[in-house]
This record gives structure tokens, sequence and C-alpha cells, in this order.
């Protein structure tokens, strides 16, 4: 194994390097020794890698250059290619001979040379910061080894400000951003810790005096602790209000680094926020939404990240309305999943099973577990910038909960709605416990398929159906019939076959004999048959199979268990009794080919059922359980979408909901388990000789309580004897996790005891969730809240959109396309991707084919998009449909969209200037160009307004990104730069650039809070940097700030866009001219023919506009009368406006005729080749259709492309 022997001091940067890079490289990463190795090693120096058996001169690596070389390039960080690894030993080279040295002296002076030392650092760190001013990293796209070089030389004055304070920091804004960016990389991370940047200096090492005795340097030490306590505060108040200036470049991690904790520090998030009261009454109304609590045991998916983008932008958004806003957190204590997490840990670190430990010891350690490992998804949740109050996050297992969840089972049953049955379950051997549908994950074969089952050591065969023949009793006749299970054909108790069935009509009244029991079965005729299927005969196993018991119970058949808990066979003959079932497939197949009664096996499609969290294959098994009567409560739920009282969007989904609460069966909610809520139920033993012993499945003698003393006193009073002739004992089962969860919008308040938080907030305002838990999650709730509280637990339902890959796929492990949404946030290699296949439960194909997969899709792997991105793209897709196709490059395209509104605002600030007071309201004096771009501002509000209010996200998104990108910044900024560049000519000038200026201000301002509840992150970072209406009065956090409405931005106007859109189509005629003959550089006169004096009006109201937009020298509107100079090349813009083109002159024109006439040659010559191809006799028949299309296309585009060529040779010969 290779090991890493490194110091353990934190600040040798020397062994922080290695460690880093080891950190960076592939799965199998060293072990790390902090001593020092072997002297038999030779090892000159730490760090120092062994990589193979000590002994060997090449299986040692010394010295932190090489170490950190040889692990980064095994992690592909040390450069994709030649040039790349060049540019990483410069910067290796600049860490070592330039960075180190003076980083040192400049932290541990000698002899009073610190000031000088630091003047080096500075020239130093500008130099680094020049390099730095166009990129995110040093080299490429991602970090490499010259970022971890060059982040651990500069390591010592950036962590001890002594070396390195606040203001020389903002002097290299771009070093800043980078080193903040690279330290909060997961990898930096856990070989650095958290680095705080401090806002105020730490002298380490007096430079004179005498030395201090220890009393000194303990009172001093206490009062630093103090000063460095006050500080951290202070910094994060101060930050807000002196930020530096804007780094050149957006990163991701530089802006995402610091919001959150001032957001939650300052209590934004709280419903308390901005009042005394949660009571007090506001105009504005109330909103409150609970999260879908995720696992305890979980971490963040997908789906996590889209329902949390969803949630966070409709909190955010009720938020800046002025409502009293509140999202409740909490989670899951996910029963089954987080037992089968500590059982595995039990084993792989104690060798122990649970039985081992016993109940409550178990249980303490599930806690333990829970205390340690149960915050995760908590903290990736504050990582998508969800805007939860903290305060009031709630666990299910809480002791505010699980009174509640007791509560509600104990009334439920004292009404009869839950009861005591004896009925099929989803049973899982490995688990020993019945599982919910969600928990079955439903398995397509397409045919014979060989399967692994926990507990066995061969896979086992699926997807065949086996055909033999039972015997009819007293004749020779025989009846076939097929099964998938064979081995359950030992619980067989009738064959059936369709009333209908003409084949079958003789056997009315006859048995047939099971081969291997002493048992006669009859055949009964049953309309669920389907004749057409094999022989139209079925054999019927009632205790085994979901159909079958329906029919046992039709006609009263007898119901033979032939499973134990284990899946071991019991109530069979030998030599079948107590074999494992899959084991019993083979011995039962033998046997009754044995008999002479076996006939065919063959391929079968089917879906076979397997445990989601063991991976057995899932069992009907006849259990006694408790069961919930839904009738009753399915009505109601399914009555209140129907009379309007309830929402769901969208509507599609309700033919869903009415479908399956209008057939609703009764709900099993006991879970063999020991991690849960224990049922409050217990079996009665009367010790009265008066009182017939019950039995398990008689409700008679079963009692809840919120005690064993309350239970005791309900038993002694049904059966009219005292207390102490009554025995009980709690059932050892717990409830189904759904069970509590479908309380949960008022087990977090406190029900059923009333308070504030429940009287004010439930019900709540809405449930956003995805489609795929409208069952199991979302009708409970409706059903208990309905039965427990008399009330909706919410007005309306939202249900998202699954996502799945970007080629529709559901997102799995073996397919190697589930992302976390942190490696997109963050950026990973596909080396890391690989590695975590390696560390998943994946069978090593299922490992190669993730592999490919993942080289398919993300080749270079996935890059950093950071947060917002993420969030903003995740909205986007979020059409109201049922699927949504995830692809990563659409992310990043929304992280250039970030970069570009971050250039905007960096333009923005220096056009505004430092002295820019932003006014109140708009001067009359806006140009054409301002009120069109404030109409479009109108525009955009207005359609974010209807969006949000429609759970319409793309309509947002699209709005947004178009006003920024397309209007703001693609139009209005570029047309608006000949009024700032002219801005000090004369008086005229100045007032016209103030003007313009209020109306960018605004855009910005505007643009930025319309965008806040999508990307909080990047908006609150530049929304801090730009000045404030009302600096005494407004709030603190743009989180915080109204959301733009209608009635406050309503400059609108259909003239000025229809005016600006006829103008833009002029623009964009002359580019593509402008395209067409190749004038890049080169400014051309341009005359517009217009058809009528009013579009020569218009032309010349926005004549500045379009000169300046289409890069033009002069713009001429000439009327339909006016003749056109000669030399101009022609496009028709619109029926009102022809452009010609000044290109006499300005082109060699013979030259261009030659190149055109070389275009038009090589055309014909394709064309001809494609006619001949295509004018083959057996071309119909013997090209695929998909192909000849692709010819025709080919051919047609090759004639518009020499039409085009053809009109360009005239418009040249023209000018000759």
């Amino acid at each position: 194994m290779t090991t890493l022997y490194v110091s353990p001091h934190p600040d040798d940067f020397r062994s922080l390097l290695a460690l880093l890079a080891a950190e960076y490289g592939p799965s199998s990463r060293p072990q790390i020794i902090t001593e020092d190795p072997p002297a038999s090693l030779n090892a000159r120096s730490r760090p120092a890698l062994v990589l193979a058996a000590a002994g060997d001169g090449d299986s040692l690596v010394s010295g932190a250059t090489a170490v950190s070389w040889y692990l980064a390039f095994q992690g592909k960080r040390a450069g994709l290619d030649a040039k790349q690894q060049s540019q990483v030993w410069q910067w290796l080279s600049f860490a070592d001979n330039e960075l180190t040295p003076v980083s040192c002296a400049v932290v541990f002076p000698l002899m009073g040379l610190q000031q000088t030392s630091r003047a080096e650092l500075m020239r130093v760190l500008k130099v680094l910061d020049q390099a730095l001013a166009p990129r995110t990293y040093l080299v490429g796209e991602s970090i490499t080894l010259a970022d971890m070089a060059v982040a651990t030389a500069v390591l010592l004055p950036f962590k001890y400000v002594c070396a390195l304070e606040p203001s020389d920091r903002k002097a290299v804004t771009n070093v800043t951003r980078w080193f903040t960016t690279c330290i909060n990389q997961p990898q930096f991370l856990k070989v650095l810790g958290e680095i705080v940047l401090l806002s105020y200096a730490i002298v380490m090492f007096p430079l004179s005096g005498p030395p201090k005795t220890e009393a000194q340097l303990k009172k001093e030490a206490k009062k630093r602790e103090k000063l460095e306590k006050f500080q951290q505060k202070k910094e994060m108040e101060a930050k807000k209000k002196t930020q530096p200036p804007l780094p050149d470049s957006y990163s991701p991690q530089y802006v995402e680094a610091a919001w959150y904790p001032w957001w939650e520090k300052q209590g934004f998030f709280k419903p308390e926020y901005g009042r005394k009261s949660i009571s007090e009454e506001n105009a504005k109304g109330i909103f409150m939404m609970c999260i879908p609590p995720p696992n305890v045991t979980g971490s963040l998916h997908l789906g996590h990240a889209l329902t949390n983008a969803i949630q966070d932008c409709l909190t955010r958004w009720h938020r800046m309305r002025g409502e009293t806003t509140l999202w409740n957190p909490g989670c899951d204590h996910a029963g089954i999943a987080t037992q089968v997490v500590v059982e595995k840990k039990l084993m792989r670190e104690k060798g122990m099973s649970r039985h081992d430990l016993g109940r409550e010891n178990f249980i303490r350690e599930v806690w333990k577990w829970k205390n340690e490992k149960g915050d995760r998804i908590y903290h990736q949740l504050k990582k998508l910038g969800s805007s939860l109050d903290w305060d009031r996050a709630c666990f299910t297992m809480d002791p505010k909960l699980s009174y509640a969840v007791q509560e509600a089972f104990i009334r439920m049953h004292d009404e009869g709605v839950i009861y005591r049955s004896k009925r099929l379950v989803n049973w899982s051997c490995t688990l020993n416990s019945a599982i919910s549908d969600i928990e079955v994950d439903k398995k397509e074969l397409a045919g014979r398929t060989l399967l692994p089952v926990p507990g066995y050591k061969e896979k086992i065969e699926f997807g065949v159906l086996v055909s033999f023949a039972y015997k009819v009793d007293g004749s020779d006749e025989e009846v076939i019939v097929a099964t998938t299970r064979i081995e359950t054909m030992l619980g067989d108790t009738a064959v059936a076959v369709h009333p209908a069935d003409a084949r079958y009509q003789h056997l009315k009244g006859k048995m047939v004999l099971h081969p291997f029991c002493d048992r006669k079965m009859p055949i009964v005729f049953d309309d669920f048959v389907d004749m057409s299927f094999g022989t139209g005969a079925v054999k019927i196993t009632p205790a085994h199979d979901h159909n079958d018991y329906e029919v046992g119970e039709r006609h009263n058949l007898a119901f033979i268990n032939i499973l134990d808990e284990n899946g071991l066979l019991i109530n069979v003959p030998p030599p079948f009794l107590g074999m494992k079932r899959f084991e019993a497939r083979k011995a039962v197949l033998q046997a009754l080919k044995d008999r002479g009664q076996f006939k065919e096996i063959k391929d079968n499609p089917m879906v076979v059922p397997v445990c989601s969290r063991s991976k057995d294959i899932v069992e009907p098994l006849l259990k006694p359980q408790w069961y919930v009567d839904c009738r009753d409560m399915g009505k109601e739920a399914a009555d209140a979408v129907r009379e309007g009282r309830l929402k769901i969007i969208p509507d599609h989904h309700l033919k869903t909901w009415f479908n399956w609460l209008d057939n609703i069966k009764d709900w099993c909610i006991s879970r063999q388990l020991w991690w849960g809520h224990r049922i409050p139920a217990y079996f009665i033993t009367v010790n009265d000789p008066s009182v017939k012993p019950g039995e398990d499945m008689d409700g008679h003698y079963w009692v809840s309580g919120r005690s064993e003393e309350e239970a005791r006193e309900k038993a002694a009073k049904r059966f009219n004897v005292s207390a102490d002739k009554i025995t009980l004992r709690q059932d050892e089962d717990v409830l189904d996790t759904w069970f509590s969860s479908g309380i949960f919008p008022f087990s977090i308040f406190g029900w059923p005891n009333e308070n504030e938080d429940l009287q004010v907030f439930y019900p709540g305002t809405l449930l956003e969730t995805g489609h795929d838990i409208l069952f199991f999650w979302v009708a409970r709730m409706v059903m208990m809240g309905l039965k427990l509280t008399g009330k909706l637990p919410f007005k309306e339902v939202y249900l998202h959109a699954v996502v799945r890959d970007a080629h529709g796929r559901k997102m799995s492990k073996s397919l190697g396309n589930v992302i976390d949404p942190l490696d997109v946030i963050t950026g990973i290699s596909l080396e890391g991707l690989h590695a975590q296949l390696m560390d998943s439960n994946l069978d090593p194909v299922e490992v190669e084919r993730a592999q490919q997969g993942q080289k398919s899709d993300y080749p270079n792997g996935i890059p950093e998009c950071g947060t917002d991105a993420l969030r903003f793209a995740l909205c986007a897709y979020t059409s109201q449909g049922r699927d949504i196709n995830l692809d990563v490059n659409r992310i990043l395209g929304y992280r250039h969209f970030c970069n570009k509104l971050w250039n905007a605002v960096k333009f923005a600030m220096k056009t505004l200037g430092d002295n820019f007071v932003p006014s109140e309201k708009l001067s009359g004096e806006e140009s054409v160009s301002d009120r069109w771009i404030l109409s479009r501002l109108s525009a955009a509000v207005t359609l974010c307004d209807a969006g949000f209010k429609a759970y319409d996200f793309p309509t947002i998104t699209t709005a947004i990104y178009n006003f920024w990108l397309y209007e703001l910044c693609d139009i209005y900024l570029e047309s608006v730069k000949p009024v700032f560049s002219k801005a000090e000519e004369d008086s005229t000038s100045q007032r016209q650039a103030l003007v313009c200026r209020q109306t960018l201000y605004t855009c910005l301002e505007v643009g930025l809070r319309l965008l806040s509840p999508l990307m909080p992150f990047v908006t609150e970072e530049l929304y801090q940097r730009l000045p404030r209406r009302k600096p005494q009065s407004d709030p603190p956090s743009i989180c915080v700030t109204s959301y733009p409405t209608t009635e406050e931005f309503c400059w609108n106007s259909e003239e000025v866009d229809r005016d600006m859109e006829f103008i833009m189509t002029i623009v964009k005629t002359i580019r593509s001219l402008r395209a067409d003959y190749n004038l890049t550089k080169t400014r051309a006169d341009c005359y517009l023919q217009c058809i009528d004096s009013a579009t020569v009006s218009l032309v010349q109201k926005y004549s500045l506009q379009i000169q300046t937009l289409s890069y033009s020298q002069a713009v001429i509107p000439l009327t339909a009368n006016q003749p056109v100079p000669e030399g101009c090349a022609v496009a028709i813009a619109s029926d009102r406006c022809t452009v010609n083109l000044m290109l006499k002159g300005l082109i060699d024109v013979e030259k261009e005729v030659a190149k055109l006439m070389t275009k038009k040659g090589d055309l014909e010559k394709q064309m001809e080749k494609l006619r001949e191809k295509m004018g083959k006799n057996d071309y119909k028949e013997k090209v695929p259709v998909k192909v000849q299309e692709q010819d025709a296309e080919k051919l047609r585009q090759s004639q518009i492309e020499l039409e085009k060529v053809k009109e360009a040779m005239d418009n040249f010969r023209k000018m000759i």
C-alpha cells in the first residue's frame, strides 16, 4: 500500500501541499503517517511517499514538489496536456522561489525586517493578481497542482493577518477571490479546516522589549481572545457595508462563501423578523410551508435540489412580498433506512447484530449515530441557500412529534379507524419486516435473468415461466398451469379457470391432486382468469400472491403459509421442509420432473419486486398487522379537491388523485423494526376464568394507551374486572414512517397542545413536492389532517416533475447518471466521478457500465457551476410536466449568465461613479433608449409576478434571463455607451448622462430584486455594492427587500416596444450584411430607404441607437423616391425599410468575386455528386430512409447557399 509521511505541524505548507495533492488523487488514497519515515528508507525530508515495499530504491519519492507532482499526476491534476503541464511547473517554481521565501519572512520576521518583507510580498502578490484577473484558476478551468502549490505558499500571510492586513487584501482582489475559492473546495477544507480571513492584525512576535511574565502573557491571551471574538462579529457586519472592489471575474465559491451565515445570524429567515410577534396582524398575509422531511440517513441528490430550489424560490418571493413567512425544516427518522445503516455499522465495527445488543441498547446506538451524522443533510441544504427557519427544525423522533404520533394512533384506534387484521404484506426476509410500496423497486426483466439475492452464494434465476400438470382426481385428465415462482406451488389450494372457458366446463365440481401433499384442491371458476394466457388455467396460492388472496377470499379457500419470516419453508412435506425458498425452487422443479408432471420452461418478461433497502426479493406474506381504514378518509380527501377546497397543480394529476382515493385500500402501518415509534397498543390477557383467552387477531383483546397504566385501566373497564387481573404485552412493532410523516404539518407545531405557532401557521399555505409521492405522503397528510384536526393541512399542492438525465433516463447508480448537486456546485473530475462508483455497492460489471456512461456524458468531468446556476437551471427546467431531462451543459450556461451579471454590474459601478445618488422617481427627461428599457423592465416585472402566482417557473427564468442578457446587456448598455463617452462635452450631454445613469441604476436594482429568489448569493453580493435610494431606512439585505410589483413598475409602453422591435430588425439586417461581406472592424455608411415619412422620422429618432448597435459609420434615412448611391449591398429589413450598406472602397471587389467563384464551383460539384447518388436506380430501395432524408436536406441547403453566392457575386459586379 502507498504510504505518505508528513509533518504533524498544522502550518507546514510542504506537507499540506502533499496532503492536498493526495485528496485530489485517485480513489485509492495513500495511508497518512505523521512521523519520520523509517531510517532504512533514506528519506531526505518530509513529505515522503513510499510506493512499494521498502528496499527498492525507486519505491520512494521525497520532497514536496516531487511527491505532490506524483500524486497530482495520478489524479489528473497536473495539467491536461503538455502545454498545461509546463504552465503548472512554472507556477510550482513561482511558489518555491518567489512566494514561499517572502511569505515566511513576513510571518516569521528576523532582525526587524518585516516591513521590507511586506513590501516584497505585495510586489509578488500583485504579479499573481495580474495573472488571475481574467481567470478563476491558474491553469485551465479547474483546480490543478498550480493552485494547490501557490495557495499553500500564500497560506501563512492570509492566515496570520500580522502579515497581510485587510487593506493589503483589497489591493489584490483577484488573489483574495481566488484564494477564497480554493480554500472553500471540499478537498482544501478537509486538509486545512476552515480558514477565517480576519479583519484585524494579530502581532505574533514582539520585535523589541523585555520578555513578558507568564501572568502578562495569560492576560494578553485572554484579551486577544475577547478581541478576536468581537472582531469576528464586527467583521461579518462591517463586511456588508465596506466591501472590497468587485473581483475582475465571477467565482461561485467566492460569492457563496459568507452570505448564508450572515442571513441566518440576522434572523432574516424567521417569521418574527421585522415584527413584534407572529400573531401580529399582517395585511399582506401569511405564507407557511413545511419541507418534505428528507431521510436522516440521506445525502443530497438532484431530486432534493429541485424540491429545495423551487420551495426556496417561493419562500423568498413571499418573504420579499412582506408576508409573515415560515418555511419549516425537519428530518424524517427513516425507520428501515436508518436501522439498516446502523446494523451494518455495528457488524462492521463490533461484529455484532442488533439482537446481540438488545432493543434498548440498539436504539441508543441509533441515537448516537443520529447525533453524530444526522445533520449532514441540513448542512447540504444550507449549501443550496435554503432560507429555512432552523430554530424550528424538527425530527420525527423528537419528544414533541413522538407525542403527536402516539396521540394520533390512540385517537384513531379508539374510534375504530385503526384495526388489526391478518393480510398479505410486502415482506423483506433480510429485514424481517413488512415494507411499504414505495420501498419496493419494480425490476423489469426481458426474459431469463440471474439476479443476486442476499443470503445466497449463487445468483438466482428469474424471468422464466414453468409449466406443470395437476392430475384431475378420479380420471386420467390433467390440467396444465404455469408459474414464475414454482416453489409456491407447495402452498397451492386451488386451480382457477374462467367461467366462460369452454375447455374446462366439464370439470365443474372436480378436484385436482397435489403431487407432494395429501391435498385435494378444487377447480374454481373466476372472472379474473385471462383465457388467452397459457392454457387458461391458473394455480392459486392465496397466502403468497395478492391476486390469489382475493380469489381465496371469494371462494373461501384454505390459506396455507409456506414461508417463515426468514424465507425458510414451513407447513410443507419433507424434503422441502426447512429449505431456503430459492433452494426449494430448484428442488420442486426436479421433483416435478421425477414425477413426470413437468412440461416446459420458457423465457417470460416479468417484473420482480426488489426491496430498495436490502436488495432482497420481496415476498407477499400473511401477517397480523395494524391497518388504517381509509374508505371514509379517502372520500373526504377526494371531495376536498372535487369541491375546490384543495387545489392540485398541475391539474393533470387530478385523474391519478381521484383514481387512487376512489379505489383506496386500507393502509398497513405495522413495521417489524426497532427504530421508530413503537405502536402504543397492548395485547390483553385477563387472569380470570370467566373470561376466555383472546387471539392475536381479535381486536377486542387489544387496547391502546399513552402509558401502560392508562391501557390497563381501559382493559379493566372493557372486561369489567379489576386492574390487577390484567396482564399487558405491548406490540413489538413500530409504525410505518409514513404515519408520522402524515401528521407532520401539525405535529411540528406541537399538536394536540394549543400554542401560538399552531394557531398562526396551521393550516399551512402550500405543499410542494414531487408527484411520485402523491399517494404515499400528500394524500395521507390530507386524510390525517382532516381526520385529526378537522382542517385541510394546506390550501394548495404543487407537484414538480421528476429529474431524469439528459437522455431522459431515470437516475440510477448502475447507469452512472446519478449526480450529486454538490458536485455540480463545486465541480468534479471524471476520475472523481469514477471514484464515487468504486465506493458504492455496485458489482464490477455494473461499475464498468456506469463508468462508460459517465465517460460518455462527462468526458471532462463536471465543471464548477455554483449554487445559483444550479438553482436557476432547475427552475428553468420545471415545466409543469412529469419529467425533467437535465443537461449539465445547460447549468454551465447559467454559470456564464452569472458572469454576464457580474460584468454588467462591474461596468455599471464604474459608469455610475463613487458619488452617484439614486433618485426616488423618474425625471421625465428619459431618452427613447431609457423609456424602452424601463418598458422592458416593467414587462419583466409583470411576467415574474404572473409566473410566481401560477407556479410557472420557466416563464420567470425566461423573463429575467431575456431582460438581463438580451435587453439590458446586449442592447441598452451598448446603445448608451456613446452617451457616457460624451458626458463631459456640454451641460446637455451631462444632463443626458445623469438621466441615463438613473435609468441604469433602476434596471440593476430592480433586476437584482427580480432575480434574488432564484439566485440569492450573486444577487446579494452585487446588491450590496449598489448605493441605496433611502440609506437610513432601506432593509439591510436584498432577501428582505420588497419584490418589484406591477403597481410600482407600470412603465410598459406598447408603442415604444413596437418601435424598438422595428429598429432592432434594421440593426440585425445590417449586422447580417456586415457578416456576409466580412466587415469585422470596418465601419460602413448605411442608407435606410423608408416607405414613408413616418418611417423616416422613426429612423431619425433612433439613428444613434442604429449607428451604435450596428457598428455603422453613419446612418442616412432616405425616402422611397430618393436614389441610393452606387456600390451598396442591399437587404430588406421589413416591408417598411430596405438596408443599403456602402461597400465601395471598403473591400477588394475582384478578390471577393474570385473567392465566391471558387465557392460556387465547389458547391456545384457537391450538388452534382449528390444528384448522381440520388439518381441511381436502386437508391430508394438500398439506402436507409434516414440517410435519404439527410441527403435531401444537404441538397436543399447547398441550393440555398449557391443562390446566396450568386446574389453576392451579382452585387459585387455592380460595384466594378
